[in-house]
């Protein structure tokens, strides 16, 4: 019986990586739930608790992403991640996959809509300091315009850089496109 729990538990983990890996981009636990859930693929606990363990495990990288809502957290692969998910990748069953591939190809431009800019902070896994990335992008042509990553101290100042890109962040990105090309 153990044998079947644990098998179970590794095909929940490698089917949330795989959705997150088709989609492309980071998605967020509403929109990760909403398929599992609608799907029935997993109760919620059982999800809640792989996507906490894929976190620790360094499968997965959580940010923040809104500095007003603590609860609201996006998901995205890391190497790790990648790594297990391509040696895995077969494990999941053929029609899963498929139902997956669908909900992505059904929903990835509505949840791109939501990544005109992008501003998501996490703690960094090597120290106690926390790391800010912000991003612009095209969603007519469906390409990043502009990615940055910063390191601050505290929590704080995440949440305010955050929070000066989302309110400013077209003032900032032509800001600094006129500084890197003068």
């Amino acid at each position: 019986m153990a044998i079947t729990i644990e098998y179970k538990d590794v095909e929940n983990k490698l089917l949330l990586l795989y959705l997150i890996n088709m989609m492309d981009l980071p998605m967020s636990r509403s929109q990760i739930t909403d398929f599992i859930i609608q799907k029935d693929l997993m109760h919620h606990f059982v999800l809640e608790q792989n996507l906490t363990d894929m976190v620790q495990r360094k499968f997965l990288e959580a940010s923040l992403e809104n500095s007003q809502d603590e609860n609201t957290t996006r998901y995205a692969l890391t190497e790790d991640g990648l790594t297990n998910l391509e040696l895995l990748e077969n494990q999941i069953p053929r029609p899963v996959r498929t139902m997956i591939a669908n909900y992505v190809d059904e929903n990835r431009g509505k949840i791109k809509k939501g990544f005109e800019k992008t501003a998501h902070y996490f703690p960094n896994a090597d120290n106690d300091e926390y790391i800010v990335k912000c991003g612009v992008y095209d969603d007519k042509r469906g390409s990043m315009l502009m990615e940055i990553s910063v390191p601050v101290i505290t929590r704080e100042q995440a949440k305010f850089i955050q929070a000066n890109w989302n309110e400013n962040y077209n003032a900032l990105y032509q800001k600094i496109l006129t500084i890197l090309t003068e």
